[in-house]
């Protein structure tokens, strides 16, 4: 049982501390945010050491259903408009947007408490001060297989048979 399990079975006296991190190749730098009232300085899987601002975050977990997607929604409050904007100059751009789920104890800092868990962002939308953004895990159902085409840049002696 992991230190986390622990935390959620017995409450204990540790606070997680839930984070997004919101990244994509046109940015600069990734939107970090995290649960609560208080900014955290974090330090990430990949020994990156982030701020992480302090916002109103919720997450609602995704219908259970034969469709085989995975679509989670995440809803953070108090976001200025910079988020929304970003997203959607990205999506605009024809850009991926990553989110990155990360939890972490009060206690211990240093790691993420638990695997991040990475999802790609569909869409997002902003209503007063709320944006939502819906994430879902790799698309299994609409990946092409097999995955590498067989073109004459892949495979040149493919033009000596008809």
């Amino acid at each position: 049982m992991t230190i986390l399990e622990t935390v959620f079975a017995s409450g204990g006296n540790d606070v997680v501390i839930p984070t997004i991190e919101l990244s994509c190749s046109a940015w600069a730098d990734p939107i970090l945010i995290c649960s609560g009232f208080e900014d955290h300085t974090l330090t990430t899987e990949d020994a990156r050491t982030l701020t992480f601002r302090a916002a109103g975050v919720s997450v609602a977990l995704p219908k259970r259903d034969t469709s085989g997607t995975q679509v989670l929604t995440f809803a953070i409050d108090n976001v200025t408009g910079e988020a929304q904007q970003r997203i959607d100059a990205a999506l605009d751009y024809g850009a991926r947007v990553y989110l990155t789920f990360r939890h972490y104890l009060a206690s211990d800092k240093t790691a993420p408490a638990s695997r991040p868990l990475k999802f790609v962002v569909r869409d997002g939308s902003m209503r007063g001060g709320t944006i939502q953004i819906n994430a879902a895990f790799f698309d299994l159902i609409n990946t092409a297989w097999p995955r590498n085409f067989y073109t004459l840049d892949f495979a040149p002696g493919l033009k000596y048979f008809r």
